[in-house]
């Protein structure tokens, strides 16, 4: 038996269709989709999450001081990731597709889309949301037959 779904695809079209539907999840907060696909997102969305909140508080904040070519000294303090914390975000990375905004105001032009981190979104959104869970962080819940094919369709949602 194996230890998930196959979903009729090949290995190449299941790892998109995964990424994309987890990317969408955590992007807009719910999802409609089959129950089968849905019980696979569950599972790479919670351990992303988890990572998300065991990480959170791993970075030291750094001061750095520059000179600027007025000669002004400007003092800035950044985050900079521990080992594990960069890691973690590496392992969200290759999971999550990076994602467009596009303000609806100004559609139609591409130079006022901005780029959405999703890994940032987990450590500092989704991380203070769920810090003190354990688990559990998604809810499935069915809406009831397709009308093409009748496949039973589900709602999943972050709690």
């Amino acid at each position: 038996m194996a230890g998930y779904r196959k979903l009729g695809r090949t290995s190449s079209q299941r790892k998109a269709l995964l990424r994309n539907q987890v990317t969408d999840l955590l992007y807009h907060g719910k999802i409609r989709t089959t129950e089968a696909k849905a019980k696979e997102i569950r599972k790479i969305a919670e351990g992303l999450i988890a990572l998300g909140v065991r990480e959170k508080d791993n970075f030291n904040e750094v001061t750095v001081t520059r000179t600027s070519k007025d000669g002004e000294t400007i003092e800035k303090v950044v985050k900079k990731d521990t080992p594990s914390r960069l890691h973690a975000r590496r392992q969200m990375r290759k999971v999550l597709y990076t994602r467009k905004e596009i303000p609806a105001t100004l559609a139609g032009r591409k130079a006022n889309t901005k780029t959405v981190d999703l890994t940032d979104k987990l450590f500092g959104e989704l991380a203070d949301k769920y810090a003190g869970r354990n688990g559990g962080y998604t809810r499935i819940v069915k809406i009831g037959p397709r009308k093409g094919d009748a496949a039973m369709e589900v709602l999943i949602e972050l709690v």
